[in-house]
């Protein structure tokens, strides 16, 4: 631990003269007493004076203990990936054993709150390896995809499923779990810098990788381009038009389940430019319903349709009396853009340095609704063959979507044909 200025006590006398100064022999060294009264001494000096070791157990350990344990407690299961660092696992440690050193009625609470601590980390070790192996069967199959074009795509989502509600049900399975593995911490690894009053290079405040919002926001992405690919496999402009209206249904319901994340990624994936300039296909679509939608997202007035939904399924759920009226998964790209403003926008500090907690209060009141939402279990049965194509179905990018759009219906002007061009010789 660096050095410290020395703790210094404010004395009586108008003057100062360290001769008075003696340690006492009972304390701890590097403290300094005159009269018995504490006056000086290094910050460490005063953590190891106050903080238990295993041979030494403070009597004012004894009433805070229960409250330290407590917020330890509170802190493995709120924030678990804290713990994947080796010092703070060993800190913690250390911490645990002289508190259930102290007392035996501690070592219980404290052996559960290590085990608990354990599972979880256990948990979401497994949860990334499982998500490790789905993404390396898509990218095997995005392979195959690009060797044999044709062979490779033996049957698209509606050979599959052609029921939207079940579709978006398994939509709302795949949110939901990779919600719940979403850390509060993760938002405040992903914005907040390092303080500058914050000097101590060897403090536990290095930024951890936000792995779980990160992989979150990548299914978003493979949502969207898995819609636009869907459209723009087919050859026949009768069966493009039958996909589009296929996910119009499919974005309906998830609007109806609270799956707002899922519906703005079907709705972004139709609005990308290699589907939006199929006019011949959109002409036999019926779009009255995808309107509607696309009316309830609009992103004018800073979302304000959606955000009048989300106040709307956010009370439905707080009255719900089943989980699937429990249900509020929000469009998780506005979320995250919200916390970032909030987090840009307002101080840490006040002028005159005091922390500010008005801006602390208002992070945490959109961060603990958010972990309201992801602790919802999802009510809907799950198809297996369903959630694998959804989540290992290869996807085009967005080359491969253009080449594709062009082969359904011809380029219209000079750019196109230009990029066409370049795109089939690649």
């Amino acid at each position: 631990m660096p050095q410290t200025p020395p703790f210094t006590g404010q004395l009586n006398t108008g003057s100062y003269n360290k001769n008075l100064y003696q340690t006492k022999e009972e304390g701890y060294p590097g403290l300094y007493y005159n009269d018995n009264n504490l006056v000086s001494g290094s910050l460490e000096a005063l953590i190891h004076h106050l903080v238990p070791t295993v041979d030494y157990y403070p009597d004012v350990m004894r009433k805070i203990a229960p409250k330290i344990l407590q917020l330890l407690t509170e802190w493995t299961e709120t924030f678990p990936y804290d713990f994947r660092d080796e010092r703070m696992m060993r800190s913690l440690k250390e911490l645990t054993h002289r508190l259930a050193s102290g007392d035996e009625i501690y070592r219980k609470a404290v052996s559960q709150m290590s085990q608990g601590l354990i599972r979880r980390l256990t948990v979401l070790s497994q949860y990334e390896e499982a998500l490790g192996k789905i993404n390396a069967t898509a990218a095997e199959r995005l392979t195959v995809l690009k060797a044999k074009p044709q062979a490779a795509i033996q049957r698209d989502l509606l050979s599959i499923c052609n029921d939207p509600f079940t579709v978006a049900q398994q939509l709302t399975h795949i949110e939901l779990e990779r919600l719940s593995y979403i850390g509060p911490e993760e938002f405040v690894q992903a914005f907040v810098q390092k303080d500058p009053l914050d000097n101590d290079k060897n403090c536990f405040s290095d930024h951890k990788k936000a792995s779980n919002l990160e992989a979150y926001v990548d299914w978003f992405n493979r949502l969207s381009y898995l819609v636009a690919t869907e459209i723009c496999m087919p050859g026949k402009k009768k069966h493009r038009a039958r996909v589009i209206e296929f996910f119009i249904d499919v974005a309906r319901e998830c609007f109806n389940i609270g799956n707002f994340n899922s519906l703005m990624a079907i709705i972004s994936g139709m609005n990308m430019s290699p589907v939006s300039r199929l006019k011949k296909t959109w002409s036999k679509v019926k779009t009255a319903k995808f309107d509607i939608l696309e009316h309830q997202m609009d992103p004018s007035s800073n979302f304000y349709n959606y955000r009048t939904a989300l106040r709307g399924a956010t009370q439905r759920s707080i009255t719900a009396n089943s989980s699937r009226e429990k249900i509020v998964i929000p469009f998780f790209s506005l979320l995250i853009k919200d916390i970032y403003f909030l987090n840009e926008g307002c101080a840490n500090r006040l002028q005159n340095g005091h922390i500010n907690f008005e801006k602390f209060w208002e992070l945490a009141k959109q961060v603990s609704e958010f972990m309201t939402w992801k602790k919802v279990e999802c009510p809907f049965e799950k198809d297996r063959k369903i959630l694998q194509y959804l989540l290992t179905a290869p996807v085009f990018t967005e080359d491969a979507l253009y080449l594709a759009s062009y082969e359904s219906e011809g380029p219209e002007n000079n750019m196109e044909k230009d990029r066409w061009k370049s795109l089939r010789c690649v």
